[in-house]
């Protein structure tokens, strides 16, 4: 069944169990996973969590209703999770719903879905499903979102810091927990003791640098150009930038990319989605973004945007083995376009 923020979020503070499937997908992936983590300390640190994989329900649907019907080794509480879901996990989520049994809560993070999924109406048909579908907050709710998260982790956030964030991860829940995980590790903020954010706090880990053009490398990453990248990547250690210089630029892209993909893969008019990005697609970028668009699909990209999280969390520590491990995770995901383009 449909449920909206309210009830959504009641049931995974306190899962009901005449539920078995929650079902959370649309463009704001990020909004899925952070409501994810409700049920996560609703089931308590001690729950045995498993994760699945598509490629595993694909191959053995039975597995996700037999892995909901299991009693935890050690007797705690036990839950399935589920990412990247799609209508090839179908027969997996039917088999759930269709078992005599089942106990553990499964939540699946599926990204956005094209209005005809049949995952998606099956979960909107059953009784024993929620489904919730999370879009992009305006700027207003993404200033209350990123201050919100900043309290949960003991950081005073004024609203006039909240924007500047908003504005630098343009409204992305996910850029803007990484921008305030950033201020919690700087300022040693904690829930028990709390810190206040400042402007010359958040100027002091701004990743921008004025002396370097991340555009060609940002291009070269995602579009699978190996030679441009190694070049662009020699030119950054020619000036002396800091890798973390090049991840909120790539990491803005990806999801530029995700949405626009969301939108074409709902409405089949790739020139459409591109447009109705608007202002967020520079013209002269319009050729280079379409073609990236078509290389990546919704489960690819996803990927390359946690990958490119990770890689920024790796890129603290400044030069050295953080600058090694964002090369490594930049080689990885520009050869994975260039398998896409061959």
């Amino acid at each position: 069944m449909k449920a909206n923020r309210g009830q959504i979020e009641k049931a995974l503070d306190a899962p009901p169990s005449d539920i078995r499937f929650f079902l959370l997908h649309g463009p704001d992936e990020a909004g899925s996973t952070a409501l994810a983590r409700r049920l996560e300390r609703a089931m308590g640190p001690g729950a045995e969590r498993v994760d699945l994989d598509v490629a595993t329900l694909r191959e053995d649907p039975a597995r996700l209703a037999d892995e909901a019907a299991s009693f935890s080794m050690f007797g705690d509480k036990r839950w399935v999770r589920i990412n990247g879901m799609g209508d090839e996990s179908l027969p997996a989520v039917t088999a759930l719903l269709e078992a005599e049994a089942a106990g553990n809560p499964v939540i699946a993070i599926a990204g956005a879905l094209k209005a005809t999924s049949k995952l998606v109406k099956l979960a909107l048909d059953h009784k024993g499903c929620m489904a919730f579908i999370s879009y992009q907050p305006d700027a207003r709710e993404a200033e209350q979102i990123a201050m919100a998260t900043a309290r949960e982790n003991g950081l005073r956030l004024p609203q006039e810091l909240a924007r500047r964030i908003v504005d630098l991860a343009n409204g992305d829940r996910a850029l803007m927990g990484i921008e305030i995980e950033k201020l919690v590790l700087y300022l040693d903020a904690a829930p028990e003791q709390p810190r206040e954010a400042t402007a010359e706090a958040l100027d002091a880990l701004s990743a921008n640098n004025p002396d370097s053009d991340a555009a060609p490398l940002v291009n070269a990453v995602l579009g699978g150009d190996l030679r441009a990248m190694h070049k662009e990547l020699n030119n950054l250690a020619e000036i002396g930038a800091a890798m973390a210089s090049v991840i909120r630029p790539l990491l803005t892209r990806a999801m530029l990319i995700a949405n626009i993909r969301a939108d074409f893969d709902s409405s089949g008019r790739l020139e459409a989605a591109v447009e109705s990005a608007g202002k967020a697609v520079f013209w002269k970028e319009k050729g280079l973004v379409t073609r990236q668009v078509r290389l990546w699909d919704a489960t690819g990209i996803a990927r390359v945007i946690q990958r490119l999280a990770q890689a920024e969390r790796s890129s603290r520590g400044g030069k050295g083995l953080g600058d090694l491990l964002v090369r490594h995770e930049l080689l990885a995901i520009a050869r994975q376009a260039a398998r896409e383009r061959a």
